[in-house]
């Protein structure tokens, strides 16, 4: 149930602590209830009271996302998300949804930079069931060479149809990470080459299971209607008794710092008009400077009084909309690596690209002549909107991905009652600083669509 922010703050406020509910000090502040703790094992267990609606959602993310997967098997984090609902020792092959979508429910699974994580979202009496059978696939899979060969052929269709035969397919969200990186892990194409999905054995997908799925290097979240003590039983007793394993040592991810602009052209047989999205290098998570680009996203891209929007599309008629922001495969809060801020954008034939950069360009170069305490006041109602819309959408599923994330990436779930805070604290000067230090043209790369489509139409014509 989607809960708009207006009615949030309406609500008499209740946070959750030890399992008992006790009236919030301020209550003009909406608070995630956040019960945290671990077990035996290093499984990272969050508990989220929320009975607005008889449903559950649980949530399980391991600490593994295609930024540090194999360098030889591109796309192998991706293929292996595929592989966990193959069949394990006591679901076979399609049992794992059949038990969900026949008890009413709803699944999904994703791979994303830094997690794959894995979803149900059922009624509330079904609770244990769904913790059984996400402990049951924990404990191992049904690995076979026929399990692999099928999943190896959805995976490279997918590639064809999202990428390879689709106009601006990839672009930006797969395309720019690998131009505006260097470091491997951050620039390889993590949908994966045909080669490198065909090349996967039986023993990766074994080692790749053995390694990274284990209860010392995933986070689980109960959302929604049940009892605190019951879901802790069931927790126990069904993730208590997986083994835990010794974790690899985590690469370096880091980036260098950009000092100069890149600029790229990508041909597109499929366009038929050209396109270019444009990306900064993100400030290193929760610092003032991560959290102002939270701001300066809101006062550039999002929404029609966007600033971007207002010079392109309103003042220049150069596009007829302006997408972007942090993260294109989440949001700005479930990443943990070197990230962009990015936005894109399709424009006319005949409109000549230095003049679109140079409209861009403008936005920029005046951006902090703008800036005042009453547009980050602006920015910071849009953000607070967009964030808590977020918590209460889809039953809670935003709320969980948030809870996983900060358990997996910080180890403190209850960061998710701080962000609105941290966004108060910008100042003015430090935006500006911000803008100083990443909004600068040697910080970002420009790609563009050059549409072969169009330009064979016209020399047709």
């Amino acid at each position: 149930m989607k809960l708009k922010f207006a009615v949030l703050l309406s609500l008499l406020i209740i946070s959750c602590k030890d399992g008992k509910e006790t009236v919030a000090e301020d209550s003009t502040k909406f608070q995630v209830p956040v019960e945290y703790y671990k077990l035996d094992n290093g499984l990272k267990v969050i508990l989220s009271q929320d009975k607005t609606s008889p449903t559950a959602i649980v949530a399980v993310y391991y600490n593994i996302g295609f930024r540090i997967e194999p360098k030889d098997r591109t796309g192998f984090a991706h293929l292996f998300e595929h592989m966990m609902f193959q069949g394990s020792k006591n679901l076979g092959k399609m049992e794992f949804i059949n038990l969900v979508q026949k008890n009413g429910g709803v699944l999904n699974g994703s791979t994303r930079f830094d997690f794959t994580n894995y979803f149900e979202i059922v009624p509330a009496h079904k609770l244990e069931t769904m913790l059984w059978a996400e402990a049951d696939r924990m404990k191992g899979l049904d690995i076979t060479q026929d399990n692999l060969t099928n999943q190896q052929g959805v995976v490279k269709n997918e590639v064809k149809v999202n990428v390879l035969n689709q106009p601006y397919g990839g672009f930006p969200w797969l395309d720019m990470p690998q131009y505006c990186n260097t470091n491997w892990y951050n620039s390889h194409n993590f949908y994966g080459d045909l080669e490198d999905l065909d090349a996967a054995n039986l023993e990766d997908v074994s080692s790749f299971f053995k390694t990274y799925y284990a209860p010392n290097n995933a986070a689980i979240a109960v959302v929604g209607d049940f009892d605190m003590t019951e879901a802790k039983g069931w927790i126990e007793k069904y993730f208590g008794g997986i083994p835990s394993v010794e974790l690899p040592a985590k690469p370096d991810i880091s980036e260098p710092v950009q000092t100069e602009e890149k600029r790229f052209v990508k041909d597109d047989a499929l366009a038929n008009k050209p396109a270019i999205a444009i990306a900064y290098h993100m400030p290193e998570r929760n610092t003032p400077e991560y959290y102002a680009m939270g701001l300066l996203d809101q006062i550039l891209v999002q929404g029609d009084n966007s600033l971007l929007r207002q010079k392109l599309v309103n003042e220049k008629g150069y596009t007829s909309g302006v997408g972007g922001g942090i993260n294109y495969l989440g949001t700005m809060f479930n990443y943990n690596g070197p990230m962009q801020w990015m936005f894109n954008f399709t424009y006319d034939n005949e409109t000549p690209q230095a003049d679109v950069v140079a409209a861009v360009d403008d936005v920029i170069n005046n951006l902090k002549a703008s800036i005042t305490q009453e547009s980050i006041d602006n920015a910071l109602v849009k953000m607070r909107s967009s964030l808590y819309d977020n918590l209460g959408g889809s039953f809670g599923l935003g709320r969980a991905d948030l809870l996983c994330s900060f358990a997996l990436f910080d180890d403190d779930p209850s960061r998710i009652n701080t962000l609105e805070d941290k966004f108060k604290e910008v100042t003015p000067e430090v935006v500006n600083k911000t803008i100083d230090e990443y909004l600068r043209a040697t910080n970002r790369t420009i790609l563009t669509v050059n549409p072969l489509l169009a330009n064979n139409t016209n020399s047709i014509q």
